[in-house]
């Protein structure tokens, strides 16, 4: 595919076996995609990615239908727009937004005045271009959902890889049967789901702190209450023959989830050899038991 910029240039988007979110969302499972993807079904009818976050697995797994939910309405408000925009108009909107506040790894100005005019405005593609200055690319909102992560000053940019990830990704949307929606967990409809089913779950995990679940950043904290909301819904798949599987960590630098330890023995459980050596969320996640539990 190639898609042509405001600037008249085209770019070809480069494939490689699995596609990378154009976001780089705490705790995503790009790097363990070859590890998790191998242990799923052959043939799956709909697949629900219930904690999508930044969408690398539910846009790499191979399935008739994918849903992709998160908590995070910008996040999905974002896919969304992405998913109904043209390519080029997004191009075009990217790197006009760059050019008119002339963003770059050096002009933290710039970058404060272009945060506080996507907080008065809210456009998605905005957020989209902000993130891609910010610190470590993250998003992070306070709880007034202003974003509110700093400058990347000599680090981060629009670059080359970040539009053909973007470039790959949006082929990918466009081009096949995914729906995003934005659904606290407990509220998602699960009746409709069968045998050729499966959901994916990928959520805040209860023994690591990170900004996605720390409840101070204007979403719904992760405690043990959710913790084990989330086993009582995974039970009830189960029992309506619907299958699952949950990435999680059953200790994290010398703490056990004791709760996850004792659900977990009525299930299949598989180590997952985990590298965030070089992420930015490896203070948050370093050091780990990681497993994926299924009932399949």
């Amino acid at each position: 595919m190639f898609a042509v910029s405001e600037r008249g240039a085209k770019y070809q988007v480069k494939r490689s076996k699995y596609l990378k979110s154009p976001l780089n969302y705490i705790g995503g499972k790009y790097k363990l995609l070859p590890q998790i993807l191998t242990l799923f079904p052959r043939r799956i009818g709909t697949f629900v990615d219930l904690f999508a976050g930044g969408c690398n697995v539910g846009i790499n797994v191979n399935a008739d239908k994918v849903i992709c939910n998160d908590m995070n309405t910008k996040i999905i408000d974002m896919f969304k727009t992405f998913q109904q925009t043209d390519t080029n108009e997004i191009l075009r909107h990217i790197e006009g937004r760059i050019a008119e506040y002339s963003l770059s790894k050096e002009n933290e100005r710039g970058f404060i005045d272009f945060r506080d005019f996507y907080n008065d405005t809210k456009n998605p593609l905005d957020l989209y271009t902000l993130t891609c200055y910010s610190f470590n690319y993250q998003f992070r909102f306070n709880n007034n959902l202003e974003y509110n992560n700093p400058f990347g000053r000599n680090r981060s940019q629009f670059s080359e890889n970040m539009r053909n990830n973007l470039l790959a990704f949006l082929e990918k949307v466009k081009g096949y049967a995914i729906v995003f929606t934005s659904q606290d967990f407990t509220e998602f409809d699960t009746t409709g789901l069968g045998y050729d089913d499966m959901v994916y779950c990928d959520p805040p995990y209860l023994i690591t702190t990170g900004s996605y679940n720390d409840g101070n950043r204007g979403f719904k904290d992760w405690k043990e209450a959710q913790e084990t909301a989330l086993y009582e819904l995974l039970d009830r798949l189960h029992r309506q023959g619907v299958r699952f599987a949950l990435s999680n960590v059953l200790t994290h630098k010398g703490v056990r989830n004791e709760i996850l330890l004792d659900w977990c023995k009525r299930y299949i459980v598989t180590h997952i050899e985990n590298d965030y050596s070089n992420s930015s969320y490896n203070t948050q996640r370093g050091e780990s038991l990681e497993v994926l539990i299924t009932n399949f």
